[in-house]
């Protein structure tokens, strides 16, 4: 082969491999600018889900997948929280000289004709009164822990309940165990906190001198009891407290449903505010009267249990043993002391804990009433 032809050879492979680079180098670059391209779409699909989560913890309130329940954010939790607490607070606080002279009442002996006037003033005639106030401390943090914990709860078990429906058709029909349930499960847990609280401010309230506080009270019980003192009278306090934040809870969602299907919203709006704390209070003081009674007899056995009634042995055989001795009618004794301070209690309640969350920004509670057009 000549050298032309050699040298020719030698043009055609340099030409064909510097074409081959160019190609590689033009696949190379086109590979990179998609890999980017592709990463810049996931940072900002990232971006965009990191902004949406952002969103959802400062208090931005979707819809859940089956399209009818509020997904409440963890602020929004916070708010009904913190509503519950003020509102619990403010009103067990204000009903302290009540609660007082109920307790003394509910620990009188059998057969005792004083009545809620006369121990009033025979509390003022021995103590002074600074007497009406006692436990006051107790009963202040005792409910901010309770209040909260309760209403929150009862918005996030309530959401599950219906979510636990599957529909709203569903939700609406079994709306009355929802209620049940999710009512039971919040005042378990707020009942769990409440205990040594409420234990401290029953010892302070039935025996005079005891402690000085909310500090000395639970220090002295410790001493003497250790933990067990503190949740002498679990049992019955949840005997108590459930029934009670059941029949509140119900009677108000029914009340409410009530007045929604005979009251046109334009009728209630045209009052203006007071319209609609109006019907706040007027649902609220039917579910306080509710809450009284079905919780009434197992109250009376918590103020006896925790002077130290039943004699010894297991709670349930001090129940057992309380309920003996006190009676029947015994059981129901202070009944219309109670009625008033829960009917006002819980009244005052449901108006202020509405007023709180609108205040707070919180979002309305899940609805699940059945409802018909009001003209």
């Amino acid at each position: 082969m000549s050298s032309e032809a050699i040298k020719g050879r030698l043009q055609d492979a340099e030409k064909s491999a510097e074409k081959t680079a160019s190609d590689l180098k033009s696949k190379a670059l086109d590979a990179s600018n998609d890999l980017k391209a592709r990463t810049q779409d996931a940072t900002n699909d990232l971006g965009s889900k990191a902004q949406d989560a952002i969103s959802s913890i400062k208090g931005k309130t979707t819809t859940d997948p089956l399209g009818f329940v509020p997904n409440f954010s963890f602020t929004d939790y916070v708010r009904f929280f913190s509503a519950g607490a003020l509102c619990a607070t403010i009103t067990h606080g204000a009903m302290t000289p009540v609660d007082v002279v109920k307790t003394r009442l509910q620990l009188e002996p059998k057969g005792s004709k004083l009545g809620m006037a006369s121990m009033a003033r025979s509390i003022v005639a021995s103590e002074g009164a600074a007497g009406l106030m006692t436990g006051f401390g107790p009963t202040a943090v005792g409910y901010l822990i309770q209040g909260g914990s309760k209403f929150c709860g009862f918005e996030a078990f309530k959401r599950a309940g219906v979510l636990m429906a599957g529909s709203e058709a569903e939700a609406q029909k079994h709306r009355t165990l929802i209620y049940i349930g999710g009512a039971s499960a919040a005042e378990l847990i707020a009942s769990t906190l409440l205990t040594p609280l409420e234990a401290a401010r029953i010892r302070l309230v039935s025996q005079r001198g005891y402690a000085s506080g909310l500090a000395g009270a639970m220090t002295r019980m410790a001493s003497e009891g250790g933990f067990r003192e503190f949740y002498a009278g679990y049992i019955p306090i949840l005997l108590k407290q459930i029934p009670f934040t059941v029949a509140q809870f119900t009677v108000n969602e029914y009340s409410h449903e009530f007045v929604n299907n005979n009251i046109s919203e334009e009728s209630i709006k045209a009052y203006g505010k007071t319209g609609e704390v109006g019907v706040s209070l007027g649902c609220g003081l039917a579910a306080g009267i509710a809450a009284a009674i079905a919780s009434h007899p197992a109250d009376t056995l918590l103020s006896k249990i925790n002077k130290g009634g039943g004699g010894s042995g297991g709670t349930l055989s001090r129940l057992a043993q309380l309920t003996k001795e006190t009676g029947f009618m015994g059981l129901w004794a202070g009944l219309g002391t109670r009625i008033i301070m829960q009917g006002a209690l819980i009244c005052a309640q449901m108006a202020i804990y509405d007023q709180i969350k609108k205040g707070l920004g919180a979002p309305a509670g899940i609805s699940i009433a059945k409802e018909t057009n009001v003209d």
